[in-house]
């Protein structure tokens, strides 16, 4: 897997930043296609799918930076759904999929995040965020929200600095960092079924 995330990080051209932790979503993601039935084998799933859809990540993040009026984009995992319309056109799928291509990445998609989740965080206290919602707190996010809102919904988090430690952050970490650390330690706890998470128009709710 770090030979994949090289490669992607190495070829992929980047309008915004993508933590590594995603570029390694990304290449589970490309190699969970080319594991899957529901891929045609013949056509493969070729190298220059990851690299599409780091770029396309960067691009998302680009674009909010943009209506938001963040000073550096920084990804987040909500970034990584918003390509995958595009990515479907790089990939043959077998026949007996029709119309089920874009449930199909959904899924591995999830694979590939809870994965990454547990190979960059597994074993880490994490009870600073669930005992957040413990509390009754509730998170939103989502591609149109800024990093700073998503930092004041959350506040104080116990265990904060060892995740942003294992993620390749150090205390200078950026709030986009910051954010982006965030949302994939809530991801991965919903995929994990330790949150609750409700998904509407671009949106995701975590707690509720």
């Amino acid at each position: 897997m770090s030979q994949e995330v090289e490669l992607v990080s190495q070829e992929s051209v980047l309008v915004s930043d993508v933590p590594e932790h995603l570029v390694e979503v990304v290449a589970r993601l490309t190699r969970g296609l080319r594991e899957s039935p529901s891929v045609d084998h013949r056509s493969g799933v070729s190298a220059r799918f990851a690299i599409a859809a780091a770029e396309g990540v960067a691009a998302s993040a680009l674009r909010r930076g943009a209506r938001t009026g963040e000073g550096v984009a920084v990804a987040r995992v909500c970034d990584v759904p918003c390509v995958i319309p595009t990515l479907l056109g790089k990939v043959e799928f077998e026949m007996g999929e029709e119309g089920r291509e874009a449930e199909v990445v959904q899924h591995l998609l999830r694979v590939a995040i809870a994965e990454t989740f547990r190979d960059r965080l597994g074993g880490l206290d994490l009870s600073g965020f669930t005992q957040l919602f413990a509390e009754g707190a509730v998170v939103e996010t989502g591609e149109l929200l800024p990093a700073d809102e998503l930092l004041d919904q959350v506040g104080t988090v116990p265990g904060l600095s060892k995740v942003l430690d294992r993620l390749g952050h150090g205390d200078d970490a950026s709030p986009g960092e910051v954010a982006a650390a965030i949302e994939f330690v809530l991801e991965g706890l919903h995929l994990t079924r330790r949150i609750d998470k409700e998904s509407v128009a671009g949106r995701s709710v975590y707690g509720v």
